[in-house]
Parts: structure tokens; sequence; C-alpha cells
């Protein structure tokens, strides 16, 4: 595919954030009126399929000749998916839906197109809580929670997204725990007085990020920190007294907490766990939680009201913080995609993030980024985790937001779920992560944040 000639070149294809490389115009391109489908890549999950299918009921109405299409693969193969035709300087997606980690990446090889005009002069930007805009579009990353106004951006919010906590309501009391320490104490009750039920459920697999955001979770609410971005320092500071101490907490008091089986364990063995009755406090994705409350995959409740007589949902506990992970993703045009699919991608994001086409999103089930839509009746009484998710926004932290993020996410993938698995002392494991993450950004110079 030829790269699109209504994009300007500031720089050479694949160099670095500072070379740049193509950029969006000011405004949206003319649109063609021929048949055209616009195609996005993302991984195998709910939202994916409500992507696509409130696209063609919603942005079909005023671009009847466009089919969307969200193309998906498995979660553990996203990243490669993507950047493997990245390389190739051909796609056969024109939106990429990358993570939040993933721009640094895509931006210093000249893959995704600079929006930082466009978005100037076609998006509400003070409708948008600054921290979500920085998160899902900003290169450099400023500190987390804040936005660089003279950063150039890159993206723009397509989900929001955290962890919530679903408890059982009939086991441990209709009022969640509101402490870690507490929550840890209050599973370990239910699992003692409920033979066959584990006490927790969360994700502990060596695959895509999931061991990893556990222990980055823990790691923020017990005091931690995973690095030091100004001077790019993790050796000594993700292993520190309160890094240790959450690694501790994980691995010797939560973990025995679980179902025999449960160390590879991601969104979908959590889910199944929770809708089988087999978990007194689990923790996942909300974006990834609605089929909880369907009675055909849940064999707690006959109906939806049934299933929440039973399952609550709430922010997560606090302890030395409050800090919860930022989920979610953003949407990135591809620098390869052809002229005309660049020009609709842009319509298209241009429509998705106005305010009535958020909480029709909202209301379609998915996680709008919008203050308006956040706060508007469509989405809090749309599911019963989504007022977890506007409590959460203010709390959210990120992990490195730099090049390397792909490797450095492995590294801790690898070792939180050996000392999960018992294949690692747990101090050992977390002094392994830091060292080799460490050499990883000392290799690579001094790109990133």
């Amino acid at each position: 595919m030829a790269t699109a000639t209504v994009l300007g070149a500031c720089g050479g294809g694949g160099g670095t954030a500072e070379a740049g490389g193509a950029t969006a115009p000011a405004t949206v391109p003319e649109l063609t009126d021929e048949p055209l489908t616009l195609s996005f890549i993302w991984f195998e999950w709910p939202p994916a399929q409500a992507l696509e299918d409130f696209a063609n009921a919603e942005y079909t109405k005023e671009r009847p000749n466009v089919t969307v299409e969200v193309n998906t693969v498995p979660n553990a193969n996203w990243h490669d998916a993507m950047f493997t035709q990245f390389a190739a300087r051909q796609t056969d997606f024109d939106i990429a839906i990358l993570d939040s980690q993933h721009i640094g990446e895509a931006v210093t090889n000249g893959n995704i197109v600079e929006l930082t005009e466009f978005i100037e002069g076609n998006i509400e930007t003070d409708a948008f809580d600054p921290y979500l805009l920085a998160a899902y579009g900003q290169y450099p990353q400023a500190e987390t929670g804040k936005r660089d106004e003279s950063a150039s951006m890159y993206g723009l919010p397509l989900l929001g997204d955290t962890w919530t906590m679903i408890y059982r309501k009939d086991l441990i009391g209709d009022e969640p725990p509101q402490t870690w320490d507490e929550m840890i104490a209050v599973a370990e009750q239910c699992q003692a007085d409920n033979p066959g039920v584990s006490g927790l459920a969360f994700h502990q697999a060596n695959g895509s990020d999931a061991a990893a955001v556990t222990y980055n979770t823990v790691n923020g609410l017990y005091g931690g920190n995973l690095w030091d971005a100004a001077s790019r320092q993790i050796d000594g500071v993700l292993n520190d007294e309160a890094g240790h101490r959450a690694m501790d907490v994980l691995v010797n008091e939560m973990k025995p907490l679980t179902a025999a089986g449960s160390g590879n364990w991601f969104i979908d063995e959590v889910n199944a766990a929770v809708a089988q009755g087999k978990a007194c406090i689990a923790f996942n994705w909300i974006a990834a939680s609605g089929g909880l409350l369907d009675p055909e995959q849940s064999t707690l409740g006959a109906t939806r009201e049934e299933i929440l007589d039973t399952l609550g949902f709430a922010t997560l506990p606090t302890q030395e913080t409050d800090l919860v992970p930022l989920g979610g993703m953003g949407m990135h045009v591809s620098a390869y995609a052809a002229a005309e699919h660049q020009a609709e991608a842009l319509n298209f994001m241009k429509w998705f993030l106005q305010e009535d086409t958020q909480k029709k999103w909202a209301a379609a089930g998915g996680v709008p980024s919008r203050t308006d839509a956040l706060e508007s009746p469509e989405f809090l009484e749309a599911g019963p985790f989504n007022q977890v998710y506007a409590d959460s926004v203010s709390r959210m932290r990120d992990m490195w937001n730099v090049p390397e993020y792909a490797r450095l996410v492995d590294i801790e993938n690898t070792s939180v779920n050996a000392a999960l698995n018992g294949a690692m002392d747990p101090r050992e494991a977390l002094d392994t992560i830091a060292v080799e993450q460490q050499q990883i950004l000392d290799s690579s110079g001094s790109g990133g944040l």
C-alpha cells in the first residue's frame, strides 16, 4: 500500500521520534464515495465485536459506503501481529488499536501518523481527562497522570479500562473490603468456610502483560515504583523494600488462595471461575466483565438480576496508596494505509469522539473517554461496573511508555509467572527482573519518557 499523499513527510520513514514521520492534515481530507472497508486490528475479546457492530450500525448512517471490520488475533500475538506488518512497511489494517505502551515503539519506527494538528482542529480536548489523552496518544509521555501540552499526539482514546474487584456478596457480604490486607483476610476466611471455592482469582499467565500487570498493581498499592522515569533507573527502584513487600504479598499471601492449576490464568479463566461460582473475590478488566452477567454463561443465577444479587463490583481496595492499573487502548492510523483509507480513519476518529457518539458507545457496552459520557446515565446505568471505572480514572498508573516496552514486559511476565508457580524464589525473581530490565534500558540509549 502506498503511503497517503494527503500526509506530509517530516523525516525518514524508519527514523526516531525526533525525526518524525507522516503527519495528518489539520482537517479531514476529501472522502471517497466509492465502497471502502475501514479495517482495524485488535485482539480477541468481547469489545472487538462490540466495536465492529457499533460502527456498522452507527457510522454507516453518515458514511453508507463504508464497512468497518475489526480483525482480531489472540491476545498473546497482538503486539507481534501489528509490528511484524509495521516492520514490512505494509499493513492490511488502517487503524491499529495499540496499548499505551506500544506507542513509543510505533513512533520511533515511523509506523503511525502524527495527529497533533488534526486533534487541535477537530477534537474537543477539554472534554477529556488530560491523562486519558496523554495515555492513549501522547509521545513522549509526561509524568504519569499528566499531559504535556507541548508533546506530540499520535493517537486518540478508543476504550478506557481498569481492574474491578468482583466479589461474592452471598459469601462475604454486601460491603467489599476496603484495604488490600483486609481483602486478603476476607478471601482467606471465605476459602476456609466454602470448600471447593478459592479465595482469589487473578491473572498469572506468562503472556501478553498478564502476570506483570498483577505484580505492578500490588506494587503500586504497597507504595512501590516501577522505575525512576527521569533517570531511566529500574534496578534499586523496582526491587526496593516496598517492591519486595509487594512480591511477598503476591506470592506468599495471595497465591495460596488461588485454585490449583491457576498459574497460567488470564482474562477468560478468571471469568470462568467467577461464573462457575469457584472464587470468592476476583480481579479482571472491566471491559472483559460483561459476560459475567449473562445467565447462559453463569451458574450464579437464571437472570441478570439474580446474578447481580450474588456478584458485587467495586473499585480496588487501597493500601499504602490508591493506585489502580491503566487499561484501555487508543486508535492509531497506520502510516502505510492508502490515502483514502487514512482520510476515512481520521473522519471515523473525529466522529467517534463526539459527545453523542460516545454516549451511544457507552450504551452499547463500550467504555468511553469523554468526561461528559463517563458521567452520563447512558454509561453509568449500562453496567454495574461502570461507576467503578468512573471512580477509578483519577487513580490510574501506567507502565513504562518507551520503545523497549515489549522486551521489558516479557522479562517481567516470565519471572513473576515463575515466582507464582514456585519455579523462582520471589526475592530472586524481582531482583532478576530489575537487573535484566535495567540492562535493556542501558543498552538502548536515552529515548522514551
